[in-house]
């Protein structure tokens, strides 16, 4: 499936500052917010259970909105070790871009890390 990124490829964001905050035991979400610069001026972390995925609250979003960001990425682990999203990936993806979007702020991507590399909705063109 178009989309894969092996873990040898990744960038630099996602190399070196996503992965390395994953665990295998449970899901996790993370929001990384950037100015007009690229430079990461606010990161939020959500933490699932070990047996329920994660959903983003509103205090992550009024987090984010009271920064200057001009960009969002998002990120979450598939402890299950399958890269692929699933409906509720998919839904929640389109709804945060149209959140942003409405906020004057891109939703550059939404990768889901496994111990093989991640899936990318940019690279999959599901964004």
């Amino acid at each position: 499936m178009a989309g894969f990124v092996p873990s040898q490829l990744e960038g630099d964001v996602a190399r070196l500052l996503l992965r390395p905050l994953f665990d295998n035991d449970r899901e996790s979400l993370l929001l990384a917010a950037f100015d007009a610069f690229e430079r990461l001026v606010q990161f939020e972390r959500v933490d699932g259970s070990s047996s329920s995925r994660c959903v983003v609250p509103p205090r992550a979003w009024r987090a984010l909105l009271d920064s200057s960001i001009a960009t969002v990425v998002m990120a979450h682990n598939h402890p299950s070790d399958t890269p692929w999203p699933s409906d509720a990936d998919i839904s929640a993806t389109h709804d945060a871009a149209l959140f942003l979007r409405a906020m004057g702020i891109d939703l550059v991507d939404h990768l889901i890390f496994v111990a093989g590399g991640h899936f990318s909705f940019r690279t999959a063109e599901m964004l």
